[in-house]
């Protein structure tokens, strides 16, 4: 039986192109489609059990996509939801907050009839789509492939070793907006060591998260930018667009490198690069986390990682992932320590590094 999707979007263009989409799938059918959430919530409440996934734009006259998740959220309907946002940075804020609400994931709608007719924009769609119905191929753990260039010397600049020196390195996918809410705002002020997080997302999405994130949290959180100097009790998101990599600074620091070397599987920032780059560091102790998202991101980083430096690794239990992807990955490949439920994520980082 086909899945039943629904598009809500005020652009009549838009629907029909989606439409197209969609139907160009033969395990999908577009069911029908809403201009705006008010005709979505109406089709949705007559018959709750209709739609597999819900297609949501943001912008839209009487009822906006914001608006719809606050209602449907208020309504107890239980709807797998994908907003089809726009590339703009205005729009970014509003994408943040619709993963807040509960929306599965997001792919940024093309700034053209022309992209959006695409296979770029159809492959986002259709790919994203099987991910949230669980009709996607199993992962499975990536084959190992020659050493990096990055790891077949290990360069360690003069400075100081602070003993038991600790760092924090996160990664995450789809649901890991929702997901780090419940993690790094109950982060304490004090913790004891810095957080380094991935978290796949398009140029311009991480500055939205981070300040976002930012305001609900009692450590600092900002979007990384080349040349900071880590410090603890801050957590630095890598840049959307970019990969993120730690080296040694003079004195011993460290500080963070941005690059726009080539995307690793797809992936930019990629959360394999960002681990493999801590081989070189001076820190003593390393906890890596690893939380929601599809793909096996950050389990050849961490496999590498632990050949050079003693790691402790935590991983989000299955029953609380949007996708158990990544956390089921890295665990297959017998790296984890620990398995916990989300809300205890949180707990389990700050009793591993302590506080100052």
């Amino acid at each position: 039986m086909k899945k039943k999707i629904l598009i809500v979007d005020d652009s009549a263009l838009m629907r029909r192109t989606i439409s197209d989409i969609i139907n160009s799938d033969s395990r999908l059918e577009a069911e029908a489609v809403a201009s705006n959430g008010l005709e979505a919530l109406d089709l949705i409440v007559a018959a709750p059990k209709r739609f597999d996934v819900v297609l949501l734009d943001i912008n839209m006259p009487k009822m906006d996509g914001l608006q719809f998740l606050e209602q449907a959220n208020r309504l107890k309907l239980k709807l797998k939801v994908i907003v089809v946002s726009t590339l703009a940075l205005e729009g970014a804020e509003e994408t943040i907050r619709a993963l807040e609400l509960g929306a599965f994931d997001f792919v940024t709608k093309p700034g053209s009839f022309l992209e959006a007719k695409g296979d770029d924009f159809k492959g986002r769609i259709l790919k994203c789509l099987c991910v949230a119905l669980g009709i996607n191929e199993a992962f499975s753990l990536p084959t190992m492939v020659e050493k990096p260039e990055s790891l077949k010397k290990t360069i360690r600049l003069p400075g100081k070793v602070v003993k038991g020196s600790k760092l924090i390195a996160l990664a995450c996918s789809t649901g890991g907006p929702k997901a780090l809410q419940q993690v790094i705002p109950t982060l304490p002020a004090n913790l004891d060591a810095p957080v380094l997080l991935v978290q796949h997302m398009p140029v311009g999405f991480t500055k939205s998260l981070a300040s976002r994130l930012n305001d609900l949290s009692n450590v600092l959180v900002k979007e990384a930018e080349d040349g900071d100097i880590l410090e603890k009790g801050t957590v630095y998101i890598a840049k959307g667009g970019y990969q993120m990599r730690l080296s040694r600074a003079k004195g011993g620091q460290h500080r963070i490198e941005l690059t726009q070397e080539p995307a690793r599987g797809g992936l930019r920032p990629c959360a394999d690069i960002m681990y493999e780059s801590l081989v070189s560091s001076e820190y003593e102790k390393i906890t890596c986390v690893v939380l929601t998202g599809m793909g096996g991101d950050g389990t050849q980083g961490i496999m590498q990682l632990k050949k050079h430096k003693g790691i402790y690794v935590i991983a989000q239990d299955q029953a609380t992932c949007t996708v158990y992807g990544m956390p089921k990955v890295v665990a297959e490949a017998g790296l984890v320590d620990e398995v916990v439920p989300l809300k205890l994520v949180s707990g389990a980082i700050t009793k591993n590094v302590g506080v100052r």
